[in-house]
């Protein structure tokens, strides 16, 4: 006759269980703590756990479900898309004139000549080509 080894079994499970949920409510705070949306998804994601899993733990899922609705009343209305389009042509102009002004700067700026390395056994010089 076989040993019993269903004790050893049954710990371990407990052990694995008792771990999941350890990370699961940590990933919770983390999530809660840093603004993150809190989402079955982001939860299991960040506690190495699948959803199911999640969802058959009956006060993690109302954690869960809390959390969630609390995080989808405090953001902020979304902003209408010609305003945002606005918004990223202005900002979108803006960086080409810094770009411009930096890229002339540059331009302007005297650069001492560089000689080809003379440990370069092809005689490259360290000159980059700039784009015209």
């Amino acid at each position: 006759m076989h040993p019993d080894n269903a004790a050893p079994l049954i710990l371990a499970a407990r052990k694995r269980r008792e771990l999941a949920r350890a990370k699961a409510v940590r990933a919770l705070r983390e999530l809660d703590r840093a603004g993150t949306p809190v989402t079955f998804q982001t939860v299991a994601r960040a506690a190495g756990v699948s959803r199911s899993w999640l969802y058959n733990q009956p006060d993690l899922r109302a954690e869960i479900q809390r959390l969630r609705q609390a995080t989808s009343r405090a953001t902020t209305p979304p902003i209408p898309a010609s305003q945002r389009n606005r918004q990223l042509a202005e900002e979108n102009s803006r960086l080409r004139r810094q770009l411009a002004h930096a890229l002339g700067d540059q331009r302007a700026s005297p650069r001492p000549a560089r000689q080809a390395d003379p440990g370069d056994p092809a005689g490259r010089s360290p000159v980059t080509i700039q784009p015209p």
